[in-house]
């Protein structure tokens, strides 16, 4: 039997950076792009790779292209983590198990390293195609928790449960990181958004942005721990910011709403570092009269429009510093 799985693209609408810190964030699936797995019984377990795992190129143009868009690693690791933290949850939760081996390949149709979420989504796809596979229950709040192990504690990557929640549970999802909560449940507390009270949303991204997240986050981290007054301060009216929007979302109030992306944006640039590229994609889409933040880590944005006209002036602008615009299908 031939089990396939998915899981789609993720763009913060509120409070990211805060997730890793005990914040809040409202985060959107975005179902434009995703993460295909397709996983079968073998007679060995097998990882296919990708066109972007395999090394081979034409030439060393090819070769610095591939670097450029993927990084350095392709996804091959990220599976080969998925299943490792997947076993081990298993044994430490004496889960019993059929000993049956299995081919794994996977697709992606997300743009790379672009703050839109395609790690956590290889992986979440993995976790859920492997879940399947071994007829295994996870219960939907802890599933999260899990991916985001695999890229943080087999990998390294700096990251936070964000992503993760907003890929399991789809849709549009508030999320509190509240530290008790964390602490004594390890997760979140996760409320599911109407998405039909959601208007005027758009993505705007440009992979020539590409850049690993987790370099990107990793200073804040740093300053973080170390205590830093004016990054704590900011990470929590980053995270005040998600709370509000969420009774601004209820009350369908979109003035409120595109004061607040803005302002997210605008306290993020207090305490990192903005690249030319990326500050001239937010400063060119909010001529255009609509709001604008990071989806992400940077390479694309999120933001509302007033109307059709707003939305075209949008994708006339960018194109012109080769950014495509899209309507997000969030539901």
């Amino acid at each position: 039997m031939i089990i396939k799985t998915q899981a789609f693209a993720r763009a913060g609408l509120l409070g990211n950076p805060s997730d890793g810190y005990y914040g809040k964030t409202i985060s959107i699936i975005v179902k434009n792009f995703g993460v295909t797995v397709i996983i079968y019984e073998s007679p060995e377990l097998r990882i296919e790779p990708s066109a972007e795992d395999v090394n081979s190129y034409k030439n060393v143009y090819e070769l610095v292209e591939s670097i450029n868009e993927n990084g350095y690693y392709g996804a091959t690791r990220l599976i080969k983590a998925s299943i490792k933290k997947f076993y081990q949850y298993l044994k430490d939760n004496s889960i019993k198990f059929d000993n049956k081996n299995f081919t794994i390949q996977y697709y992606s149709t997300i743009p790379r390293q672009v703050g839109l979420a395609g790690s956590s989504a290889i992986v979440t796809a993995t976790v859920r195609a492997l879940i399947k596979f071994y007829e295994i229950d996870i219960p939907l709040e802890y599933l999260p928790t899990l991916v985001l192990s695999v890229e943080k504690d087999e990998l390294g990557i700096t990251a936070g449960l964000q992503d993760r929640v907003a890929q399991c549970y789809e849709g549009c999802v508030y999320m509190d990181f509240d530290k008790k909560h964390l602490d004594k449940k390890n997760y979140g507390i996760y409320e599911r958004i109407d998405t039909k009270l959601l208007h005027n949303i758009y993505i705007a991204y440009k992979t020539t942005l590409s850049k690993v997240s987790g370099d990107v986050l990793n200073n804040i981290r740093v300053r973080y721990n170390q205590g830093d007054e004016p990054v704590i301060k900011t990470l929590n009216e980053i995270a005040q910011i998600a709370e509000e929007g969420k009774k601004t979302i209820m009350e369908k109030n979109g003035e409120k709403l595109h004061e607040l992306i803005n302002k997210n944006f605008d306290l993020r640039c207090k305490i990192m570092n903005i690249s030319q590229s990326n500050m001239e994609i937010i400063k060119t889409a909010r001529s255009c009269g609509a709001s604008a933040k990071f989806a992400g880590s940077g390479g694309s944005i999120i933001g509302t429009y007033k109307n059709d006209e707003v939305l075209t002036k949008l994708i006339v602008e960018l194109k012109k510093i080769n950014v495509r615009v899209i309507k997000p299908f969030i539901s």
